[in-house]
């Protein structure tokens, strides 16, 4: 393939840690007619018209890149139009519409180039839940000291349950093998030999899921099935002393029955995601010794943005020869994708 008409629309930030020095090089190598705009410079009107003059027929896109106009020519029906947007970030939905995708526009983001990483944090906030780290974070400045009547644990042979099993939640059994747990997962449509194969029992209802487990793992994706899924119920079956981690979205659970559970101390929760983000500053989740926080910072890491931006790269390199796209995103997964 003639190397085409390419528009990379991300911020310097994003250029830093998603294309180093290293994967850039390759980059410009394949793609020698490469343009470089800073998409926060842009509004609306000024996207819509650099398009209109520049014509990408490929696009690489970031977290801050504006939408796709919705009448903007693409897929192979439009010869001058663009034909691949590869998206270095999660979610596709803020920058192309399903019509878009239905018309045969070539979509792909991260794919599972991150989930190992999200994993990681996902481990992180179980332990420090376990070890009662926010508690101590606020305490120990102010004098305080453990005493016999301390409470903390150890994640070792303990019970994990994870609703959802996807790829952050495959990576994530990896990442506990060593600790000896038994893991369950609440994922209906997973078959029993994939699970089998991961070393995982299936949980038949989403209430067994939260009764039977000392760790609960959130992991659902979100759907308008799977909003505000998680409700006070649920929440108070988890046996005093547990713990939930939700790494997954802050709208599978009702953050206001959470809080009403957490305000009583008897479970300890580790949120990276919640409802509404950023979090309010005047939320009661801030001020609660038994909640541990993370500002939406499960994913990439800096240093490991790098991981999409190879995975990217690849994708890249097949598309050029014709080859099918790894993290495709079809017409079915863009109805399905959070």
């Amino acid at each position: 393939m003639t190397a085409p008409r390419t528009l990379l629309a991300i911020t310097p930030r994003e250029h830093a840690d998603f294309l180093p020095p290293p994967l850039f090089g390759e980059l410009q190598k394949l793609l020698p007619a490469l343009e470089i705009v800073d998409p926060r410079e842009l509004d609306a009107t000024a996207w819509a018209a650099l398009l209109a003059a520049r014509r990408p027929q490929l696009l690489v896109s970031g977290w801050k890149t504006p939408a796709l106009p919705g009448d903007y020519p693409v897929g192979p029906d439009a010869a001058d139009g663009l034909q691949y947007l590869c998206h270095l970030t999660g979610s596709v939905r803020k920058f192309v519409s399903a019509q878009q995708v239905e018309r045969g526009l070539r979509v792909s983001n991260w794919g599972n180039s991150v989930s190992r990483v999200m994993a990681e944090c996902g481990l992180f906030l179980a332990i420090a839940a376990l070890r009662r780290a926010s508690h101590w974070a606020r305490e120990m400045p102010r004098g305080a000291w453990k005493d016999d009547g301390s409470q903390f644990h150890s994640l070792f042979e303990r019970r994990v349950g994870l609703h959802g099993f996807g790829a952050i939640a495959r990576e994530l059994v990896k990442l506990m093998q060593p600790f000896g747990v038994q893991v369950q997962t609440y994922s209906p449509s997973v078959p029993d030999a994939e699970l089998a194969a991961c070393g995982v029992t299936r949980a038949d209802t989403l209430a067994e899921l939260f009764a039977r487990n000392d760790v609960i793992v959130e992991l659902a994706p979100l759907t308008e099935r799977t909003r505000g899924l998680v409700d006070e119920t649920l929440l108070r079956s988890i046996r005093p002393g547990g713990v939930f981690v939700n790494i997954g979205r802050g709208a599978v659970v009702d953050e206001d029955a959470m809080i009403r559970v957490a305000r009583e101390g008897q479970v300890q929760f580790a949120l990276d995601v919640f409802a509404v983000e950023p979090l309010s500053a005047d939320s009661p989740l801030r001020n609660l010794p038994n909640v541990t926080l993370l500002p939406h910072m499960a994913g990439p890491t800096v240093d490991r943005r790098r991981d999409a931006g190879a995975f990217a790269l690849a994708n890249i390199r097949r598309y050029l020869a014709g080859d099918a796209l790894h993290a495709q995103i079809t017409p079915d997964i863009y109805a399905r994708q959070t």
